[in-house]
């Protein structure tokens, strides 16, 4: 045997084709095979930032085929040490036997697969001819969510927001060359209204997006707010949607996006209408009509990175 292959963030930028991943995750979803726990979730004290640091561990597998677990940090304050927030590494074995395929630095490969997974939903949730894109958040994912969208429906315009508006504008320009028209603003409130999709990719505790703005339409990407005191969308925004989950495993638990609402009487579980899995397989259609509001809760699952590692994995293989 050789040595385990280091699969980095550099050779998953240069060989991703999203048309391919999207289809990788939509055949995993759809199986009946694949295993994955409730990922452990622990937040841990930080005292020189007086914010709390989390460490996740992630497994997945499909007995006889491969498995794979991800560890990831969550560190909200690294942006002043010019760091990303999310740092991981992640272990990809053989089931069948327990050795290791490879192991990938995990930053790309969540990016894709979160960005993938989104524009997979998107697939059947927002309208079918939706060109206008509104970002939210101006992180490693906002790049992935244009390219993964813009793949997913005909879009053909995006608007980008962030607090720091000079980032807003470095992701406008990497996109100088492509067909899409990548605007940065420095107010996003009234183009609400104006987008076909709505995407956010953020760390906030308060709502960004409000619900009553929304036209009949729209659908909401809500990638972000992974903790239970974090949201990204409020009250109205639930009540004027058709709800949807990546998972029920972690969506039900682990945003406030949903837990709040929960919590509170404005939503009840048995409202949501699906999550990937049940999407996937037919289960359920997905958009109704064109005038359905569609709201999908994204928080990450473990069957998400194993779905990618396979799809790199063989990109691997065949360089």
């Amino acid at each position: 045997m050789g040595p385990t292959p280091f699969i980095t963030d550099d050779f998953i930028e240069s060989h991703t084709d999203f048309g391919q991943l999207i289809n990788t995750l939509r055949s995993g979803f759809a199986e009946q095979g694949v295993e994955t726990p409730m990922r452990h979730h622990h937040d841990y004290p930080n005292p020189k930032e007086n914010i709390d640091s989390t460490l996740l561990l992630m497994p997945s597998w499909e007995a006889g085929k491969d498995l794979g677990v991800k560890i990831v940090s969550v560190n909200p304050n690294n942006g002043k040490y010019d760091l990303p927030s999310i740092q991981g590494t992640y272990l990809y074995l053989n089931a069948h036997t327990g050795t290791l395929n490879a192991i990938f630095d995990a930053k790309a490969l969540t990016a894709k697969r979160t960005a993938a997974a989104s524009a997979l939903a998107a697939s059947y949730l927002a309208h079918p001819e939706a060109s206008t894109l509104l970002i939210l958040g101006t992180g490693v994912l906002s790049a992935n969510l244009i390219r993964a969208h813009a793949t997913a429906r005909p879009v053909n315009k995006v608007y980008v927001w962030g607090r720091n508006y000079d980032k807003a504008v470095q992701i406008a320009g990497l996109f100088d060359q492509d067909d899409v028209e990548v605007i940065p603003i420095k107010d996003y409130d009234s183009l609400i209204r104006e987008c076909d999709i709505i995407s956010t990719a953020t760390l906030s505790k308060d709502p960004l997006v409000d619900g009553n703005k929304l036209r009949k339409g729209q659908h909401l990407d809500l990638v972000g707010a992974y903790k239970k005191g974090m949201r990204e969308a409020d009250d109205a925004c639930v009540l004027r949607s058709s709800v949807f989950l990546d998972t029920y495993q972690g969506g039900l638990k682990e945003s406030g996006d949903i837990v709040i609402p929960l919590q509170n009487g404005i939503l009840k579980q048995e409202d949501i209408q699906a999550d990937l899995f049940e999407l996937c397989s037919g289960q359920h259609p997905g958009r109704k009509n064109s005038d359905e509001i569609t709201f999908f809760k994204s928080v990450g699952h473990a069957s998400e990175d194993l779905f990618g590692a396979r799809y790199y994995f063989e990109q691997y293989k065949k360089r």
